[in-house]
């Protein structure tokens, strides 16, 4: 009887090859994807990942964009994600007030992803997701700040095929929701509204 080297790739768990797929994903100079503890209770086995766009040394969440991915696996398939897969989401990204306001801000967010997802050829189903937009002013000892906005993207979906084109899509958004579009590595971010030091 032969035995399976449990090196070999035929030996490793789907959730194993899928999270070593993600793993080994490249990503733009100035995006930076570091893995995270997975929050508890979501499935049986996950994979969390964090990404900041060109971020301080010396802080996790950057001032220009950040954002979370997390692939879900649970083999009861959950009737809920119609699969045994899931990934859950979020990007976020300060805005300046005028753009903030734009009445359209959040749809343009949504289909961000999605045509994210659907350039990559990421198949899915059972998409889910909200997207925010919140307008501040500074007040007090933070009235130096004056006024911001910033836009959350929430969302959720059960993942068909490779893995590797879902995340590169997230990734793209985050990037876009900071003003970082496509092939512009090394542009200076735009629209973005940086917070002051304080």
């Amino acid at each position: 009887m032969a035995v399976t080297d449990p090196r070999s790739p035929e030996a490793a768990t789907p959730f194993a090859r899928a999270a070593d797929e993600l793993r080994e994903t490249a990503f733009r100079d100035d995006f930076v994807v570091r893995e995270i503890p997975s929050p508890s209770g979501l499935a049986p086995q996950s994979l969390a990942l964090a990404g900041d766009v060109r971020p301080d040394a010396h802080t996790t969440d950057s001032p220009f964009g950040t954002g979370r991915f997390i692939l879900l696996h649970d083999p009861e398939e959950p009737e809920a994600w119609g699969g045994a897969w899931r990934v859950v989401c979020f990007a976020q990204a300060p805005l300046e007030p005028e753009i903030g306001i734009d009445p359209l801000l959040a749809d343009v967010a949504w289909s961000w992803l999605i045509d994210a997802l659907d350039s990559r050829g990421a198949e899915r189903h059972s998409e889910s997701g909200t997207a925010t937009k919140t307008l501040s002013t500074g007040f007090g000892a933070l009235a130096a700040q004056g006024e911001g906005s910033q836009i959350e993207l929430r969302a959720s979906w059960s993942p068909r095929g490779p893995f590797r084109p879902h995340l590169e899509a997230w990734a793209e958004l985050v990037c876009m929701l900071a003003g970082l579009p496509p092939g512009s590595e090394g542009v200076a971010v735009l629209g973005a509204r940086r917070p002051p030091r304080g």
